[in-house]
């Protein structure tokens, strides 16, 4: 510490004045040095079959001798006596692969039967059921339908019209120009009998039931849209693209008709 006095002349009695230095009681911070790290650089691995096979979860799967007078393993004991030695499985190698072959065939044709016979019980459960087949045939006693007069049956839950056609109506259906027709099918495509016409008697337009023995052509006519057909069902005039729809039928005899 230092201190300075200053007399005065005549005021030393009164006056004094002293100036004191103090220096600074702090020391300055010491500067911070960094620790220095050391990179260790792992060493480089190679990466052969030998490396990438030692890392495999159940460890090496070969390995490769430098040497040839390593022991191996004889598997004598589990060989059998066609191919224990090497000059056997040459002669014998025929015999071996028809073995194969007939196991394998045998296994083949064995999976296709089973499937073959899997498939068919799984199709038969969406087929029809019995009452559903039960419709699927319809006969009809050709004896109660007289000349000239259209009988309405119900198959598979449509109308069937079953019509006893006479002699001027089968000439005159017959003499009809098939080319001036919207949907042109001569008369002897649609009959498989000149007498009996079989007919769905479901509108082609938009499925109504036409009336028999009606309309300008004297076969059926559509209440519905004012559809004219012939007695052999053709479409003649109104709003219906197509003729009547003919079903599969057949005739048993002269009086039983059978139509599915």
């Amino acid at each position: 510490m230092f201190s300075a006095r200053i007399n005065s002349l005549g005021f030393t009695r009164y006056l004094s004045a002293t100036t004191n230095h103090v220096a600074h009681g702090l020391k300055g911070a010491p500067a911070v040095v960094l620790p220095t790290v050391e990179k260790v650089v792992p060493p480089p691995v190679a990466k052969t079959n030998q490396t990438l096979s030692s890392i495999t979860p159940t460890g090496r799967t070969q390995a490769r001798f430098s040497h040839t007078d390593v022991n191996m393993p004889d598997f004598g004991d589990y060989r059998r006596p066609s191919t224990s030695e090497v000059g056997k499985t040459e002669t014998t190698e025929i015999g071996r692969r028809a073995f194969t072959y007939l196991v394998v065939a045998g296994m083949g044709v064995t999976g296709v039967h089973a499937g073959k016979n899997l498939l068919v019980n799984f199709l038969s459960t969406m087929s029809a059921s019995a009452d559903v087949l039960a419709m699927a045939k319809i006969e009809v006693d050709l004896n109660t339908i007289p000349e000239g007069k259209n009988m309405v049956f119900k198959w598979r839950g449509k109308p069937l019209f079953v019509r006893h056609r006479t002699a001027d109506e089968i000439s005159e259906e017959q003499n009809v120009d098939v080319a001036s027709l919207r949907h042109p099918e001569a008369d002897a495509d649609r009959v498989k009998d000149d007498k009996w016409l079989v007919l769905i008697g479901v509108c082609t337009h938009l499925g109504c039931v036409p009336i028999s023995n009606a309309g300008e052509y004297g076969g059926y006519y559509c209440p519905c849209h004012g559809s004219h057909y012939d007695a052999s069902g053709r479409i003649r005039k109104g709003p219906a693209p197509l003729n009547l729809e003919v079903p599969e039928h057949s005739f048993l005899d002269e009086s039983t008709l059978v139509v599915g």
